[in-house]
């Protein structure tokens, strides 16, 4: 299958999950007893439609989410007469708040099952596994020894560089390095702390190979390098030795189907920790986001839309890389389902908020002895409400444009 149609494929399962998350919406407030008017998969026109059971079920022509209307979300919502007990106003404050949780939970849910099963079948990422500058620093000293240094610059083998120091010295991948011109090293990044404070030219390599010691003579190059301490500052003249971290612990994991319960408990917690955590980061992209559009490099750390989305999982299908995918289909879910329980209308949290506010405002009043509020009134905080969906919308033609433009690639 072609990375178009895999493309393809991982937008429409993005287009179902999405759609779960309005059914959610519509089961469970079917289930308290409330009129669901509409229950729609896309937006626009409508290509069909059926009713059953007081709703109307279809599909539009734009396969860009979904929707589920239920009668009275808001006491202002016109209702017919005939609805007007089942308007989702009049039931209580608990079962509306399951109402317009559960397409969050169901996001949730999704995320859930789709990780036990990467965790027992395809593969997780490996907490192990280094994924910060300063951790990849504190591993030990094993090396991959390199086919050449560049001179100038930290870039790909290029005809006319010098050999690998390491190589023609004989030190080989997996060795494990243990001082340069004794001076003892600890970790990866003392190993490079002390190549790069010794002189160019000849210098006496210990490591360990299959448990046992050995040493060799290497000539290290001098190369142009920015300091360790300031990687955007200006290149100095420093020693090389022409290696790289071989890191022992595998990128992915498996489980089994057993083990994989215990490991989705624990996936879950990391993956709410990444996600409010990219969502901190989101702030201070949106200008790389903008400079992405207008010429420069595109930061791997900028946020995506559903489209970028698709074309990574695309990509990775189309690579075979079924864990990339299964990871990215459920990070999205997680964030979707973060996203819409913000407490700000017209999302679910924003709903959710009022509801709570108006209770916690009425429990207030009766305990001053001073007459209910009542509700809030949804007019006043339509200026709130439309300042937040022109900056939803300004963002997601932002990261839309940004991926079209300049897609974020695996390669």
């Amino acid at each position: 299958m072609s990375r178009v149609l895999f493309t393809i494929a991982f937008a429409m399962a993005v287009l179902v999950s999405y759609s779960l998350h309005e059914a959610g919406h519509m089961l469970s407030a079917k289930r308290f007893g409330m009129r669901v008017k509409r229950f729609f998969v896309g937006y626009g026109p409508t290509v069909f439609s059926w009713r059953r059971g007081g709703t109307e079920y279809g599909v539009k022509a734009l396969p860009v989410g979904g929707f589920c209307k239920i009668a009275g979300m808001v006491p202002d919502d016109p209702v017919e007469p005939a609805d007007r007990h089942l308007a989702m106003w009049r039931f209580p404050l608990w079962k509306r708040t399951v109402v317009m949780a559960s397409g969050a939970m169901t996001q949730f849910l999704l995320a859930i099952v789709a990780l036990w099963f990467a965790a027992a079948f395809v593969g997780v990422p490996n907490l192990a596994y280094p994924q910060t500058p300063a951790q990849f620093n504190a591993q030990p000293a094993a090396i991959v020894v390199g086919q050449c240094v560049t001179p100038e610059a930290a870039r790909a083998c290029a005809a006319g560089d010098p050999v690998s120091p390491a190589r023609k010295a004989g030190l080989r991948d997996g060795d494990v390095l243990t001082s340069v011109n004794g001076v003892a090293i600890g970790s990866y990044g003392e190993m490079v702390r002390v190549v790069r404070q010794s002189l160019p030219g000849p210098a006496k390599i210990a490591f360990t190979r299959d448990g046992r010691p050995g040493t060799v003579v290497a000539d290290l190059s001098a190369v142009q390098r920015a300091p360790l301490d300031d990687p955007a500052g200006a290149a100095g003249t420093v020693a090389a030795l022409g290696v790289d971290l071989q890191v022992s612990a595998p990128r992915e994991v498996t489980y089994g189907p057993v083990a994989a319960f215990g490991a989705t408990v624990t996936y879950s917690g990391w993956l709410a920790g990444q996600t409010v955590e990219a969502a901190k980061r989101i702030p201070a992209k949106v200008p790389a986001l903008w400079r992405s559009i207008t010429g420069d490099e595109r930061d791997p750390e900028t946020p995506i839309s559903v489209v970028g989305a698709s074309l990574i999982g695309g990509e990775a299908a189309s690579l075979g890389l079924w864990s990339t995918v299964l990871m990215i289909f459920i990070g999205l879910n997680v964030f979707m389902g973060f996203f819409n329980l913000l407490p700000l209308l017209p999302l679910d949290g924003g709903h959710i908020a009022i509801w709570w506010f108006e209770r916690a405002r009425s429990w207030l009043a009766a305990r001053r002895g001073r007459p209910d509020p009542g509700r809030v009134d949804y007019y006043k905080l339509m200026p709130v409400t439309y300042a937040a969906i022109i900056i939803g919308a300004v963002f997601t033609l932002l990261t839309v444009t940004a991926d079209v433009v300049n897609p974020i690639t695996i390669q």
